[in-house]
Formats: structure tokens, sequence, C-alpha cells
């Protein structure tokens, strides 16, 4: 089994500065081979302070660093282009989530790996928060009845809902299974910029799920709500969980769990999203947000977005 890993990441920006390159940088099977930006400058920034060997500025000079996997945490358009060669050369991936802005890219990209035999996991990394984790064992095979998500934030973006609530989608395909009705209604003046995206959905296992996008809200805010099987679950992601039944109700909360120390790579599943990927290369299994299960949450994204008069993964 292999005792260390050539890891290169593709992209400095916010999400690698506050979550991934601070959890690659401390691991002891990991050493940081090289950094890609689109700038060459942001590269040497990053390779100082988290002290990797080399920063390149090309994705030929990316792959002749020799790595073993890759984190492609560049702007969502170019993840095609950076995922397929990295594939292509026998280099196993883990891309930050959409995985594309088409399905036709996505399921390529997907396609690819399953020939190539290389992983391709993407970054759905509140699976693996623990908050939601609770909520997944609460319910554990079980079915409930209604699923309530939440996710707004004070301002919009470019393809709003896609960008942000797309993690909502997921977790609600982790916890009911698979969709087969879907209504939506969304309030936009642009409709590249989304003030608003709720949706109801259908599970085959019966429940109906929720989903409110608001990009006028007061502050980010992102809840879950589970209820059936006389039992509810509340999650205020990513500080706290409560579960409640017919006896008792009994909240946690994650701060304390870590003596006052809880940092956000921690409770919204980072750390263990990478750990997971790291345990799929040393073992052979199959990442459980693999490209192949991705391209369902893509698909029912692609749904919400088209009835709801949005531009869709066309």
């Amino acid at each position: 089994m292999k005792t260390k890993f050539s890891v290169g990441v593709i992209g400095v920006g916010a999400i690698a500065q506050i979550a991934h390159l601070p959890v690659l940088s401390s691991r002891d099977d990991v050493e940081l081979r090289g950094l890609m930006a689109g700038h060459i400058e942001n590269a040497q920034r990053a390779q100082m302070r988290y002290a990797a060997k080399n920063a390149v500025a090309t994705l030929g000079e990316f792959i002749d660093l020799g790595l073993d996997c890759a984190f492609v945490l560049s702007p969502k358009p170019l993840h095609p282009e950076h995922v397929m060669p990295l594939l292509a050369a026998g280099i196993d991936v883990f891309c930050e989530k959409p995985l594309a802005m088409t399905l036709r890219e996505a399921d390529q990209m997907a396609e690819a790996a399953a020939k190539s035999g290389k992983k391709l996991m993407v970054g759905f990394n509140r699976r693996f928060a623990p908050v939601y984790r609770k909520a997944k064992d609460v319910y554990s095979d079980l079915s409930p009845d209604v699923v309530v998500a939440q996710k707004n934030r004070p301002a919009s973006e470019y393809r709003a809902t896609l960008e942000n609530a797309i993690h909502m989608v997921d977790l609600m395909r982790y916890l009911c299974g698979e969709c087969d009705q879907v209504s939506a209604i969304a309030k936009f003046t642009d409709p590249y910029y989304e003030t608003l995206t709720t949706a109801q959905l259908r599970f085959e296992n019966g429940t109906v799920g929720m989903l409110v996008a608001d990009r006028s809200s007061g502050q980010w805010v992102e809840t879950l709500e589970l209820h059936g099987q006389n039992r509810s679950v509340y999650v205020n992601s990513p500080d706290s969980v409560t579960v409640v039944d017919a006896a008792e109700s009994h909240t946690t909360t994650m701060t304390p769990l870590a003596m006052g120390w809880a940092r956000v790579e921690d409770k919204l599943g980072f750390r263990a999203a990478i750990d997971h990927f790291f345990d799929c290369l040393k073992t052979g299994r199959t990442p459980l947000t693999s490209a192949e299960d991705a391209f369902k949450t893509h698909e029912l994204m692609h749904r919400i977005l088209k009835c709801a008069g949005l531009p869709a993964l066309d």
C-alpha cells in the first residue's frame, strides 16, 4: 500500500485556501508536488505558504510533475479541460462541484474516469459534515416523510442555484434516493442571477423534499429538517443537530467536541471528504461521491433549473 502520495492542486483561490490546502499540507501521507493557477504569481505565493515543491503555469507542466492524484479547484467552467487530460495521464482526481456546466460534459467526464480505471471524486463535502452524517444515521434505511432544505445568502451570483444549492440537492438524494417528480419556481430579473428558487421533489421511496434557495436573505443560512417515523431531525449547519422523538430532544453542537477549536474544514466536511478520497485510493473502493453518482445530482439539478425557467445544464 502506498504510504505517501504526490499531490498536485489546480486552483489556489478561496476554497483552496480555506479548506483543501490547509488539510492537504497537514497530512503525513501527502507531498504537495505542485500548484497551478491562472496567474503564476498566485501559485507561487501559495507554494511558499504551503511548502509545495513546484508552482507551474500550464497543464502540461503540471502533468509532467509525476503526480499520483490531483485536486481540481479551478473555476467550474474549466473543470472538463483540466480533469479529462489528468485522467488520460493516469492521475486520480478530486474535483470541486459542480463537475461541469453541462450534463454532456459531466457524462463525458464520468465515462472517461470509468474507462481510465482512475478515481474521479466530486467535492460534495456536505455528505461528510458531522451534522449531516448524524441526520443520515438517525434515519439509516428508513424514509422520512418530508425533508426541508434551505440554503440562503444575502446576494446573488452567476448561476446562483447551481453554484450553491446543488449541495442541498445532493444531500436530499443522499438521504432520500432518486427523485421521480419535480416542480419548481424561480424569481429573477436576469435568469443568470436569480434571487430565489424553490422546488418540491417527490422521491421514489415516497419522501417529499422541499428546497428553498433565496439570495436576498439577511445572512448566510443553511438548514435541513427531516420528519417522519415518529422522529425529527433539525440541522443548523454547520454547528448543531437536534434529534427529537416521543421521549426526548437531544442537541449536539460541533465546537465543544473539538475543545472549542472546531474549524470550518472539519464542521463542513472538507477534511472528512479528503480523508475518504485518500482511503479510496489506498483500498481501491469507489468514492461515495464518484462522478457516476454525482452525475445523478447534476441531472436532478438540471430538472429543477429547467422547471423553474432558469438556464439548465443543456
